[in-house]
């Protein structure tokens, strides 16, 4: 083997490996974020409703929608990043809960409609994955 080829070898193999069981420290996790960025999308939808600025309401659904998509994200953190298998043999519901949420914040919820009601039930669900999130906080 040539020195060069032995060299580069050695630099591209891994010194050490690293493993953690979450991606940032316990704790950080909590289904307030996703609500902020629903009760947001609501605010917005009432505003939308209240004002017949077409360019107003342009930049309204604009930033509504990022919200509903940052309610998403902040919903998918939670399922797939905090919650474990304890939790769903505990919670049965919370797979389709989350499901339901995340369409809620979804094109076919908040994301695609001006309605303060459907950001409103967008809202409850939040409400119920807290409530869920607490419990398993106490065990």
């Amino acid at each position: 083997m040539r020195l060069s080829h032995l060299l580069a070898s050695r630099l591209f193999v891994p010194q050490a490996t690293a493993s953690a069981h979450c991606d940032l420290p316990c704790g950080v996790y909590d289904p307030a974020q996703a609500r902020i960025e629903a009760e947001s999308v609501k605010a917005i939808c009432e505003k939308y409703q209240a004002n017949e600025d077409p360019e107003f309401r342009t930049r309204a659904l604009l930033i509504k929608e990022q919200r509903s998509e940052l309610v998403k994200h902040h919903l998918w953190v939670l399922w797939t990043d905090y919650f474990k298998p304890p939790h769903f043999e505990k919670y049965p519901q919370l797979h389709v809960l989350v499901n339901e949420a995340t369409k809620l914040a979804g094109a076919s919820g908040a994301k695609g409609s001006a309605d303060p009601a459907v950001a409103e039930q967008l809202l409850g669900k939040i409400d119920e994955i807290a409530k869920i999130f607490w419990e398993t906080k106490q065990g």
